[in-house]
C-alpha cells in the first residue's frame, strides 16, 4: 500500500499559498511502469495546439460539468475504467487502495471533507511540447485533487505545477521529481496551473481524484 504509506509517513503539510500536502514515493515501480508505457495520443500529430486546458479538442465544457468520460477529449486522456482496467493491473491495486475505508477516511480527515460517499477517478497524463495550463481553481466536485509525477526522461524539475495566490502571483512551483506529488481539496483561492515551459520529450503524471460524481470506482 504505497500511497497510504506515503500519506502516513512521507507527506508534509504546507499552508502557503493555500493548504496542500506534498508526497514522496506514493507509487510502486510496477505502477510507474504502467504509467510510462500507457499509449496516449500526441496532440501535435493531430494538428491540435494546447489551449491552457486539459480538454484540448472540444471536451472542455462537458468535462467541466463533471462527466467521468471527459467529453470529446477522451482520445487524448487516459482515464482508467472498467473497460481498460485489464491493461493496468498494478494501477488497479492503487485504485483499490484508494477505495479502501482506511485510505479515504485518512484523506477525509486531512482535507476536512466527507469522502464516504465519493468515487475514485484516476487518469494517466502525458503532456508534450507546448503544454501549459492557465491558473484555475478545480470544480467543487473534486473533493481531493492529487497529481503524482513520473519523471523518467530527465525533464527539468521546474515542470511541476505552479501555485498562485489570490492575485494570481506565482508563489510556488512543485518540483517535478520522479515518484513525487501533491494533493489538496478544491475551494476558492486554490489557484494552480502551469506556465509555458520547455518540455523536451514528455511530462508524465498520474492524476488522482476523489469526486462526488459517479465513476466506475466507488469507495468502500
Amino acid at each position: 500500500m504505497s500511497f497510504l504509506s506515503s500519506l502516513e509517513n512521507k507527506s508534509k503539510k504546507f499552508e502557503d499559498p493555500f493548504l496542500h500536502w506534498e508526497m514522496d514515493k506514493p507509487l510502486t515501480d510496477e505502477q510507474i511502469n504502467e504509467i510510462v508505457k500507457a499509449d496516449i495520443a500526441n496532440p501535435i500529430e493531430h494538428d491540435l495546439n494546447y489551449d491552457g486546458t486539459r480538454a484540448i479538442d472540444g471536451g472542455a465544457p462537458e468535462f467541466r460539468k463533471g462527466l467521468s468520460h471527459g467529453g470529446k477529449a477522451l482520445k487524448f486522456r487516459c482515464f482508467i475504467t472498467k473497460d481498460n482496467s485489464n491493461e493496468f493491473p498494478n494501477l488497479m491495486k492503487l485504485i483499490k487502495e484508494l477505495q479502501s475505508k482506511e485510505a479515504h477516511e485518512k484523506v477525509s480527515k486531512l482535507v476536512g471533507k466527507d469522502l464516504s460517499n465519493s468515487y475514485v477517478r484516476v487518469e494517466i497524463i502525458c503532456d508534450r511540447k507546448g503544454f501549459w495550463l492557465k491558473p484555475h481553481c478545480d470544480i467543487e466536485e473534486k473533493l481531493m485533487s492529487c497529481l503524482l509525477f513520473v519523471n523518467k526522461t530527465n525533464e527539468s524539475e521546474d515542470l511541476g505545477t505552479d501555485f498562485y495566490n489570490n492575485d494570481l502571483k506565482k508563489v510556488k512551483t512543485m518540483p517535478y521529481k520522479d515518484n513525487y506529488g501533491y494533493f489538496f481539496t478544491s475551494g476558492p483561492g486554490t489557484w494552480h496551473g502551469m506556465e509555458k515551459k520547455e518540455i523536451r520529450r514528455e511530462r508524465r503524471c498520474l492524476q488522482v481524484n476523489y469526486v462526488t460524481f459517479e465513476t466506475d470506482w466507488k469507495v468502500d
